[in-house]
């Protein structure tokens, strides 16, 4: 039990590091090529921030956790919203300028609805999961055509403004993108290990385990890049790397879990009670975020506190569930 919380607490901060290593080793090395800020901060940034959900999903697959490996792509994104940046919104109001955000949002809105589609049978097929890499495939294919088409963007200023600070060499960026990876590899097959583990001595359901623990782990790169952008007056920046990142998980992390195994009989939960929160708090944030009736896009702290509260609502339904199906 020692070494699988060991296994945990130390994957996770591998996980951290790695991660950011990774993206600050890819990013500049696309600079170095003259790559257009905002392309980087869309696909690099906003997608490289999920490079823990990605390898730890893929690793819970090759395992036949599936219960970890899903629970990890929709706990992060109910993690990303209600959690980062609802903490985020506290700390400073997010204000929403950027037109390719509020294009990005009902994107995501329509992934969100479509994920749910695909698993309403508790079954993700590789063709389910095929159907999710065409559609991150289009995702990138239109992130690049807006990247060429929205240089004037609120949120490009801020990329360009982020990524200029980035100032190591061309040699020692490929050197962090290499080891970004291979660390990316090492501490996910840790942390699954000591998930797995963890529900195992404690009777808890991976599920569960996968919804918590692991999201939220792995959820945490993305807490770092909002935050510092929020503190930075970035707020486009900020926002974007969520929703960046909650379209990645269920295009590109379910996507790729799935095809490495095709993930049958899945938990009835996750369908009814964590897909339908998902949902529900992408509806929340879209309406926060959306200009509506002249009204700027803007997260106040008031709706951050509120975001912050449905997330413990919701780990609160995690914990009376779980205390619910103990057998004495």
């Amino acid at each position: 039990m020692i070494y699988a919380i060991g296994s945990i607490l130390f994957g996770l901060l591998l996980l951290i590091w790695s991660a950011d290593r990774f993206v600050l080793g890819a990013s500049s090395v696309a600079k170095s090529l003259n790559v257009a800020p905002l392309l980087i901060g869309m696909v690099i940034v906003g997608f490289g921030t999920s490079t823990p959900e990605l390898f730890v999903s893929s690793m819970a697959s090759m395992n036949g956790d599936f219960d970890i490996a899903i629970g990890n792509a929709v706990g992060s994104n109910i993690a990303n919203i209600a959690l980062i940046l609802g903490i985020t919104a506290l700390i400073t109001p997010i204000a929403v300028n950027s037109n390719i955000v509020h294009r990005e949002l009902p994107i995501l809105l329509g992934i969100s609805i479509t994920f749910g589609l695909l698993i309403w049978d508790l079954n993700l097929s590789r063709l389910d999961a095929g159907v999710l890499l065409f559609g991150f495939l289009a995702l990138v294919t239109w992130t690049i055509r807006t990247s060429r088409n929205q240089a004037s963007d609120p949120l490009a200023a801020e990329f360009k403004q982020e990524i200029s600070s980035q100032t190591i060499s061309f040699k020692m960026a490929i050197v962090w993108t290499v080891a970004g990876l291979i660390t990316l590899i090492v501490s996910s097959r840790l942390l699954v290990w000591g998930a797995t583990n963890v529900a195992q001595e404690l009777g808890v359901s991976k599920l569960i385990i996968g919804l918590t623990v692991v999201a939220i782990g792995t959820s945490l790169p993305e807490l770092v890049t909002s935050v510092m952008a929020a503190l930075k007056k970035e707020h486009d920046v900020a926002i974007g790397n969520v929703i960046g990142s909650n379209m990645f998980n269920l295009l590109a992390v379910a996507g790729v879990a799935g095809t490495i195994r095709p993930m049958d009989q899945l938990s009835g939960s996750v369908f009814w009670r964590d897909w339908s929160s998902m949902l529900f708090v992408t509806i929340v944030i879209f309406i926060m975020a959306m200009p509506f009736k002249g009204r700027t896009g803007r997260i106040s702290r008031w709706e951050g506190l509120f975001l912050i509260l449905i997330y413990a609502a919701y780990t609160y339904t995690l914990i009376t569930y779980h205390l619910s199906n103990i057998k004495y």
